[in-house]
């Protein structure tokens, strides 16, 4: 008597609320042909790599239902091709919050179904393509469409290229080729740093006016939701109307990403940003000589662009590229008409420019 002792959760409920498949009926659920053995699920579900609400393993990838994520799996061998697909929301896109353009993670089984998945934000998608281009070069990440443009693209681009460089040119392309396979050890931190960047950049565009009018929407929005609430306790009649209006309110505030707290403040955003910065100089510090770029630009994409240079070229040195790259990317702006490849380029990496002022 007065010893205090803590209940043990049993191992059942403990692993479930881990997100572990031991029992059943948290168990995800085979949307492929090949099934997993139940001890090799829970290994592989466990140390998976969670990205938004999917999940990359080392035997199969895990995609999400709309109650829970992670709740089904496919594995590598089941599957064609794995590709991103953007929809824009009806009814008025404007490209932000409940207005934004929705991201899905698409799965092309062999049998030619597909599995779908929604995330939450496209970065998501972009990082899950990514880390899985990487680990699974084999599985196309495009759709045949898509693969067929690239090819186009592609074959535009070598025919830009010189047929023989100078050895200077050809020595500058072995330390850029160098430094990106570097930093493609590493990609979660090049990620971090194009994540940080841009939402920096959307915080600081962000129109003060429309800030406070969030916070006033969100706060009469409160005042009705705990108005709702007493009214309701109490038995009144317009409880519901005040619940939907204030629980609505709220909401649309809450999607729109605007209101000023956690990593939307400028602080929070300026600090997410240098710590960005800050753990990618540390493992640039563990590179045998000087690396080719500053921190804050260090990125495959950025890397990739100045040998592009340098094959057509337009420089024959490392510092030329660089230069000449800058160039490049400061004419290219919301008028200017790209292919999607360069697109996907220009949106990784122009924001971190953008901030240092092209420094």
């Amino acid at each position: 008597m007065g010893q205090c002792c803590n209940p043990k959760i049993p191992e059942e409920k403990e692993e479930a609320l881990q997100g572990g498949p031991k029992h059943v009926l948290f168990a995800p659920r085979r949307d492929g042909m090949k099934e997993l053995a139940r001890d090799v699920l829970k290994a592989d579900l466990k140390k998976c790599r969670r990205i938004g609400v999917c999940g990359l393993g080392d035997r199969a990838i895990y995609l999400a239902t709309y109650f829970r994520d992670r709740s089904r799996y496919i594995c590598y061998e089941d599957i064609a091709r794995v590709y991103k697909r953007v929809a824009m929301s009806k009814g008025g896109f404007s490209g932000k919050g409940i207005f934004g353009s929705m991201a899905y993670l698409v799965v092309v089984l062999r049998d030619g179904s597909e599995r779908v998945s929604r995330m939450k934000y496209e970065d998501q998608v972009d990082s899950f393509l990514a880390i899985f281009c990487q680990e699974h070069p084999d599985i196309p990440i495009y759709t045949v469409e898509g693969e067929k443009k690239i090819r186009e693209a592609e074959e535009k681009e070598r025919a830009r290229y010189l047929s023989e460089l100078s050895p200077q040119a050809e020595e500058a392309v072995r330390q850029l080729q160098r430094a990106k396979d570097y930093l493609e050890k590493k990609p979660e931190l090049s990620e971090g740093l194009t994540l940080s960047a841009r939402r920096k950049r959307i915080v600081e565009g962000i129109n003060p006016s429309y800030r406070a009018l969030a916070i006033v929407i969100a706060l009469l929005g409160l005042a009705a939701l705990l108005f709702g609430i007493y009214a309701f306790v109490r038995g009144m009649g317009l409880a519901m109307y005040f619940l939907l209006f204030g629980f609505s309110a709220v909401f649309l505030v809450m999607s729109s990403q605007i209101l000023p707290w956690g990593n939307m403040t400028r602080r929070g955003a300026e600090e997410v940003w240098e710590t960005a910065k800050q753990t990618m100089a540390d493992y640039l510090s563990g590179y045998d000589r000087k690396f080719p770029l500053p921190a804050s630009y260090a990125h495959p994409i950025t890397l990739e662009r100045m040998i592009r240079v340098l094959r057509e070229g337009r420089a024959v040195t490392v510092e030329q590229a660089y230069e000449q790259m800058k160039e490049d990317l400061k004419k290219l702006n919301a008028d200017v008409k790209v292919s999607q490849k360069e697109y996907e380029e220009v949106v990784a990496i122009k924001s971190m420019f953008l901030l240092e002022n092209y420094s």
